[in-house]
């Protein structure tokens, strides 16, 4: 049985149409002919007297196709009251959303007082023109010697990590939120926008950040795994819509951390499946990578303009699979990854940061023109020269035996079991840059000075000391 829109008010310039012509998982269809547009924010009654909120998502002809975020279980064809003409979703926002915990849509769901918003933005942002786009530039110092040293983080940089299940990506997010810092006066805020998780992982977020002592200066948005899936599509919209009001407005320096973007990629199917469009790879639509880049472009830094907005999403690889097209499509998008390792998290080391495939494109960017220290290049090609030697000979050990290798050989693999213990491994513990530095140094002092060829001569003058430890 159809029903086609009909009853129609008209209040200023929205327009209220009882009826519907179809329901179909998260998509309500009607024909109307009223003024609307794509991307206009919806709201609808049913029987219940329930409030659903939603967004045009197709228009063809007089068919309006909407996108409804709490579904349309115990909708109606002919009961069901739609409110058209309030124009694009916008999220009004301020700095009071700082310290507060919301929820997908931006609402504060904490217990405090209602956030009086100094502008109303559209959730779907405005792209930064490419001529006004400044270079990402200046290093953020995560506390994560792994990345700080290895793989830095640049001011307005977009740089996923990428983990596998039952790996402590979560942790390592939280970590990350927390302990990150700017060098120099930059005013310094996280927001950290969680998608699909449970009550657990919320109360462990939550917790962390109150511990922490930094939550004044963290937003945090909630999508819980029993919240609307079609939800998790508008979570990090808002996260990103208040990150540009920060940066952009108010000259702040803003990190986005968005966990887990391969959530949103399921939700982003499923809404596909109902509209009953045809599949690319392994189901997804076939604008996955348009949609992410929606998302992840909006990080960066604009020219003459105080402020930064760099972005961090969490990616969960499906069976580790770093080909599957979430994980895939996202590292075309960004500008590298960090990427977690099982052995080294059944072997009980925190983070488990392979630093091998790890890459940050812009890394020179942010540590470059002494902006952290002038040997910062050369420490890390010297420590990925030796860890990839290392492991190199790890293989080779199973083959013919740690006997059979040199002196100098028994050394490097020496070395690379000490920059997974020593270096990489952090548990609980915090660390400043200067204090990677000193680990690192400590670790290149147990090799022969003559071996440290990526190290200039002035460099080593300055700071290599021979530890005289064995290997």
């Amino acid at each position: 049985m159809n029903a086609t829109a009909e009853g129609v008010t008209r209040s200023l310039s929205r327009v209220t149409l009882r009826g519907a012509e179809r329901l179909t998982g998260p998509l309500l269809f009607l024909r109307t002919r009223v003024g609307i547009a794509l991307g206009d924010e919806v709201t609808l009654r049913g029987d219940d007297g329930e409030l659903r909120h939603g967004q045009v998502l197709e228009l063809d002809g007089d068919l309006c196709v909407i996108q409804v975020y709490e579904g349309t279980a115990s909708l109606t064809l002919d009961g069901t009251l739609v409110e058209l003409g309030a124009g694009a979703y916008r999220l009004g926002v301020s700095a009071q959303m700082l310290g507060r915990v919301l929820d997908g849509r931006g609402e504060p769901i904490d217990g405090g007082p209602p956030i009086v918003p100094v502008h109303s933005r559209r959730v779907d942002g405005e792209a930064i023109n490419p001529a006004a786009r400044a270079n990402p530039s200046d290093f953020i110092e995560t506390g994560i010697s792994a990345i700080d040293l290895l793989a830095s983080l640049v001011r307005g940089q977009k740089l996923p990590i990428f983990t596998g299940a039952g790996l402590p990506a979560n942790e390592l997010a939280a970590r990350v939120a927390t302990d990150a810092r700017v060098r120099g006066e930059g005013r310094f805020a996280t927001i950290f926008a969680a998608l699909g998780i449970t009550h657990r992982e919320a109360d462990f977020f939550r917790d962390a950040f109150e511990s922490s002592g930094v939550l004044d200066r963290v937003a945090l948005f909630l999508n819980l795994a029993d919240d609307p899936a079609m939800e998790r599509l508008l979570t990090p919209r808002c996260a990103l819509t208040l990150g540009e009001h920060l940066a952009f407005d108010m000259g702040m320096e803003v990190l986005v951390i968005i966990t887990d973007i391969t959530n949103y990629g399921e939700a982003l199917r499923e809404l596909a499946t109902a509209r009953e469009e045809m599949p690319g790879r392994r189901g997804y639509p076939g604008y996955l990578y348009t949609d992410l880049a929606m998302l992840f472009e909006r990080a960066g830094r604009v020219r003459d303009r105080a402020g930064s907005l760099t972005v961090v999403p969490i990616v969960t690889m499906p069976e580790d699979d770093i080909t599957h097209p979430i994980p895939d499509l996202t590292g075309y998008i960004t500008e590298g990854q960090i990427v977690l390792a099982r052995d080294l998290h059944g072997q009980g080391v925190f983070p488990p940061i392979d630093a091998l495939p790890c890459l940050s494109r812009v890394m020179n960017a942010g540590i470059g023109e002494a902006k952290t220290r002038p040997e910062h290049r050369a420490v890390a090609d010297q420590l990925y020269a030796l860890y990839a030697r290392g492991r190199e000979l790890r293989n080779l050990v199973a083959v013919i035996g740690e006997a059979a290798l040199s002196e100098s050989e028994q050394r490097i693999l020496a070395f690379a079991a000490r920059f997974e213990r020593e270096l990489v491994h952090q548990a609980g513990q915090r660390r400043s840059l200067d204090e990677s530095f000193a680990v690192a140094w400590r670790l290149l002092g147990s090799i022969p000075r003559d071996e440290l060829v990526r190290l200039p001569t002035a460099v080593l003058d300055q700071h290599w000391r021979s530890t005289g430890e064995a290997p």
